[in-house]
């Protein structure tokens, strides 16, 4: 799965594949970038609009209170 263009996913299906591929794959959110090819600031900021943020405690992004 090509994962470089994070701008052409739907931002909660994004979650979903963002934290599955934390939890079996990638031992942190720098890692899991690198491997994919990731904009850093796309994935931040799609998620953050949904009302997410990563979670380094946990490996996961998490939802907050605004």
């Amino acid at each position: 799965m090509d994962l470089s263009n994070v701008t052409s996913f739907d931002s909660i299906i994004l979650l979903g594949i963002v934290n599955e591929k934390l939890r079996l794959e990638c031992g942190s959110f720098e890692e899991l970038v690198s491997m994919y090819e990731m904009d850093v600031e796309a994935v931040v900021g799609k998620l953050d609009v949904l009302g997410y943020q990563y979670d380094p405690l946990t490996n996961q992004f998490k939802s907050y209170e605004r």
